[in-house]
């Protein structure tokens, strides 16, 4: 059930808060917990056996991490630790890689239908453990508070990825009654706005990114340049749309999210693209990962295999194709040559501009090979963005079809965002004060509601690009 489904906006969400509303603080827990799980099982049948697997285990790891802390026997909490890391690792890397891999060696075609979400809840499941083992949080002793954390449907599909320690004490304390209107009213607007960005940005987008990319054909100068720049405005509207519906929801239901996106297509390096796209991701990588490996702490060859190895597996965690290995090694060789040649630590306001632009233009070859359907199909197009004598701008006539005024108008926004300020985060502009640009901007995102509850109600739904992941 997506948020941007009829079902989800006239049943499931005003069912969910009139319960919320109506039920004591005590109880918020449950109801949510509860309702996530029936919110899963609409779309996961069957799997929601293995999440419920997911949830018991890890809830008992943490119990039994924290006893053996508090008993002073830390090698056994760690041997605990290990385990259910493990576990949790092994668990994803069955049910997301192991088609991928027998069909690299075998050249067969099994079949595996992938648990919705798994990769987001796996590394929640760790994030509670490692948190736990840490002792910068305490484990739930309730099951009803820890399964709210793992199974919260606001952010259980496609994040943000909500690290343990940053949410606990928020989960132990739900917000009196006299609070909850206004957590409402707060956090309507930037659901609101997710969904605009959604629906009327990124799906207009789909069918001529589909168009391009799936259309088959030799491809263009024209045509990859229109799709790479169609694919760049629909994945970051699309996803951090459905961010902005997650911190939306939550902090209607008494819950502050983490920010996920912060313009990053104004980012002027690599570097700082990676502290603007997907932050929750980047921040489970250093904290979890990153760190623990080492860091920036010892040599400068150490520093470099540490960045290779997260981003090989930021790559790799996106989906099992060799599309997403290259996509993870590409950012993760431009960032070591940032690092040595000390473009990475370039005061922000040197050469705004230029450095804006060429990131922008490094970030969109990215998105060509993660969005392409093989390597090859990758090879070709970056062949044809090349220009050439003669070079043909005429789009093929599939591609013309898919480019409505709707998705013209819709790239024509997404681009003219890049204009906009470093520092003007529409999103966070909502938070806090009802007076001034905030008001303003509250007001433009529940304006835009109709319209876009009109599209849906069209039949212009697609799904998540994230929920694939």
């Amino acid at each position: 059930m997506a948020f941007s489904s009829i079902e989800f906006l006239w049943l499931f969400m005003p069912l969910v808060l009139a319960l919320y509303l109506a039920l004591p603080p005590r109880a918020r827990n449950a109801l949510l917990a509860s309702l996530s799980l029936g919110f899963y099982l609409w779309g996961a049948h069957a799997l929601l056996l293995m999440f419920l697997a997911s949830i018991g285990f890890n809830y008992a790891a943490g119990i039994a991490i924290a006893r053996d802390r508090e008993r002073g026997r830390p090698h056994r909490a760690l041997w605990v630790l290990r385990v259910a890391v493990a576990a949790n690792l092994a668990c994803l890397l069955f049910w997301k890689y192991t088609v991928w891999a027998v069909e690299q060696l075998f050249d067969t075609h099994p079949s595996i239908v992938l648990p919705l979400g798994i990769s987001f809840f796996t590394f929640h499941g760790i994030s509670y453990v490692v948190d736990v083992w840490r002792g910068t949080a305490r484990p739930m002793r309730r099951l009803a508070d820890y399964a709210q954390y793992m199974a919260f449907f606001p952010q259980l599909i496609s994040g943000p990825i909500v690290r343990y320690h940053e949410i606990d004490e928020q989960i132990r304390q739900p917000p009196p009654r006299a609070q909850r209107i206004a957590d409402v009213a707060e956090g309507f607007p930037r659901f609101a706005l997710g969904l605009s960005k959604k629906v009327v940005i990124a799906d207009p987008l789909g069918g001529v990114v589909a168009a391009v990319f799936d259309g088959g054909g030799t491809p263009g100068f024209g045509m990859t340049w229109v799709g790479a720049l169609a694919f760049a405005m629909q994945i970051y509207f699309d996803f951090s749309g459905y961010s902005d519906m997650a911190i939306g929801l939550a902090r209607m239901f008494g819950l502050r999210f983490p920010e996920n996106f912060r313009r990053p297509y104004s980012a002027v390096s690599l570097t700082d693209f990676w502290r603007r796209w997907h932050m929750t991701l980047s921040r489970w990588f250093r904290d979890y990962l990153y760190i623990p490996l080492g860091g920036s702490r010892g040599s400068q060859s150490q520093t470099v295999r540490n960045l290779f190895v997260v981003f090989f597996l930021t790559g790799i965690w996106h989906g099992a194709a060799w599309t997403f290995v290259l996509w993870g090694v590409f950012h993760g060789t431009l960032l070591v040559v940032e690092r040595l040649t000390g473009i990475a630590a370039l005061e922000d306001d040197r050469a705004v501009v230029a450095r804006r632009a060429a990131t922008f233009v490094a970030v969109l070859l990215g998105w060509v090979v993660f969005r392409a359907n093989s390597v090859g199909d990758a090879l070709q197009f970056y062949k044809a963005m090349i220009p050439k004598p003669g070079v043909i701008l005429d789009l093929p006539l599939e591609v013309s079809q898919a480019f409505t005024p709707q998705a013209k108008l819709a790239l024509a926004i997404g681009l003219a965002t890049l204009l906009f300020p470093r520092g003007l985060v529409i999103g966070r502009m909502l938070q806090d004060r009802w007076s001034g640009v905030p008001l303003a901007g509250r007001a433009l995102a529940i304006a835009t509601l109709p319209y876009s509850t009109i599209l849906i109600a069209a039949g212009s739904f697609s799904p998540f690009l994230y929920f694939r992941f």
